[in-house]
């Protein structure tokens, strides 16, 4: 007993020592070992649904997607695990591990249910960019994110060593993938520049003011984006369908120039980063970071992360449907810009000494109109004949007032105040709004609060887990709607953001043959899983929150 009580007390003051010796320098942070990568890196495609990279599979070059579908484990059967698939929530659960109910982070933009104010997902007034200028809900740092992030935690258990760069063509896609204690840089719409934000640094670094001095984002300005490949090969694809619009004043059609005037200008930055040129450009400086920061260089012999975030084919899918022959052409296009970004991998560090993963934030549907034609259904929907029914539904059975207040798609905000000041029961408006909204042909289950915060689902339910995972209680609305299949609330040719397959099953593939088995895996599998199995690989602790389980199957 006595010598027990030794053995404790002596580790005890052991870990004491330690954790003293770690604080004033006297113990060097945990390095990673010698067969841990010398870089990580994310790829996130914003918009990529997994049918559509295996569609034009046939039509890849060498060394772009063939070689992490050729060389990589990769999954057939992955998926977004919440309902709601959008950029910003997609993006936070790759490397936080865990779902909007927990991470914070519920959608791009919503209402604030006490104050009925926007928030954007990654906005906070107490921060600008640097060098350009700074809109009210322009996103400048992670501060509405609630968990850690792989590399939060990377650097936490290296001391800081470890570096964590994120570079995409949208703040949120940037941000999200940097979390708390990265960097991230993103695409400038007004200058053609990727910038950071004062949560980072308060200036920017030397190598980023070489790399502009020569103005690389000027070099498409007399480029046009036409077709990469014979026209027999877009056999699969939708030409000229009649529900294509004026695509950042490009036209509808082949080819799209962004450079329309005389010299570049905004317009033209702000066009560039929707065509193929703008994911380009996003890689070309995702290089430049590379090397100014000496990404995979690291001399203490830890491991670095680099996020990048294509934003391009959500633009693209968004005006044209991924059905079309623009969505195919530009995927064939991000195949050879990949190929060239891993060719520089190989030749700076060696792809033997870097681990890949790509995935995407969503997927996308399809036009409704095109869904439709294929006896598939499809429809369009209208929030505001939807809350104007809704209201006048309320007030013929509780009485003058708008009960509900403001639609913050998935959810609807209900007026508590006046449900308190009338002495309604909360629980009884909530079940009498969604009765109604179930007797709309176009909406195929709602979820009130009551039901959300007191377990009244099961989560043995697919749609109900689906949504639990997607609604915060702190943050989200007083009904959660889910439409039906191919029935959308947008004015865009196209759109994601359901709980359905065609928004949730996107790719996850993991490159890295020192680590990686490769092959397609039969498995079912969830993007959360990319968050504990970096942090297995790179004997690191999980995210905070982390949810995700270790893809073993995968693992050498």
């Amino acid at each position: 007993m006595i010598k027990s009580k030794f053995v404790s007390f002596l580790s005890s003051y052991r870990c004491l020592a330690f954790l003293i010796g770690i604080a004033f320098g006297m113990v060097p942070a945990m390095t990673a070992s010698a067969n841990s990568p010398a870089l990580v890196v994310i790829i996130v495609i914003d918009g990529l649904p997994q049918e559509q990279l295996v569609k034009y599979r046939d039509l890849y070059g060498p060394g772009g997607f063939r070689l992490l579908l050729e060389d990589g484990a990769w999954y057939g059967n992955a998926h977004h695990g919440h309902a709601v698939t959008l950029t910003a929530p997609g993006h936070a659960s790759v490397l936080t591990g865990t779902y909007p109910y927990r991470n914070g982070i519920i959608a791009n933009e919503w209402i604030d249910r006490h104050t009925l104010q926007q928030v954007y997902c990654t906005g906070d007034s107490a921060h600008t960019y640097i060098g350009e200028e700074t809109g009210k809900l322009d996103g400048t740092s992670p501060a509405n994110l609630r968990v850690s992030t792989v590399g939060d935690e990377l650097r936490y258990a290296t001391g800081g060593q470890s570096k964590v760069i994120a570079v995409s063509g949208k703040d949120r896609g940037a941000i999200l993938l940097a979390g708390k204690r990265g960097t991230a840089y993103m695409y400038m719409s007004k200058s053609g520049r990727f910038a950071s934000r004062t949560y980072y640094m308060q200036a920017l670094p030397e190598w980023h003011a070489s790399y502009y001095a020569q103005r690389p984002q000027d070099k498409w300005f007399t480029q046009s984006w036409t077709l990469s490949q014979p026209e027999a090969s877009y056999a699969r694809s939708t030409s000229n369908a009649p529900w294509t619009r004026n695509f950042f004043g490009m036209g509808q059609v082949f080819p799209f120039k962004p450079g329309r005037s005389s010299a570049p200008n905004g317009a033209y930055y702000a066009a560039l980063i929707a065509t193929p040129f703008g994911d380009e450009a996003t890689l070309e400086f995702a290089q430049t970071a590379m090397e100014g920061e000496q990404l995979g260089r690291n001399p203490a012999g830890v491991t670095d992360l680099l996020g990048i975030s294509l934003s391009t084919h959500d633009y693209v899918n968004h005006a044209f449907g991924p059905e079309s022959r623009q969505s195919q052409d530009h995927l064939l296009r991000v195949d050879r810009s990949l190929a060239g970004f891993f060719q520089h991998l190989d030749r700076t560090l060696g792809l033997r000494n870097v681990a890949i993963v790509l995935t995407a934030d969503h997927g996308f549907m399809n036009v409704p109109e095109y869904t439709a034609a294929y006896g598939m259904g499809g429809e369009r929907l209208n929030s505001l004949k939807l809350m104007g029914a809704l209201n006048e539904h309320l007030t013929a059975r509780y009485g003058p007032g708008n009960h509900a207040l403001r639609f913050s798609y998935p959810t609807i905000i209900l007026d508590q105040a006046l449900i308190t000041k009338k002495g309604l029961n909360p629980a009884d408006v909530e079940t009498a709004a969604a009765h109604h909204l179930m007797k709309d042909p176009s909406i195929a289950a709602v979820y009130t609060r009551t039901q959300l915060e007191t377990g009244a689902l099961s989560d043995s339910m697919p749609l109900s887990k689906q949504v639990l995972r997607a609604w915060n209680r702190d943050l989200s609305g007083d009904l959660y709607i889910v439409q039906n299949p191919n029935g959308v609330f947008t004015s865009n040719v196209a759109t994601h953001g359901s709980p359905y397959t065609y928004d949730t099953n996107v790719p996850l593939v993991f490159y890295g043959p020192r680590w990686f088995k490769p092959g397609k895996k039969p498995q079912a599998a969830a993007v959360v899983d990319v968050a504990a199995t970096l942090s297995y690989l790179l004997d690191i602790r999980p995210p905070t929150a982390n949810e995700g389980r270790v893809l073993e199957e995968i693992l050498r």
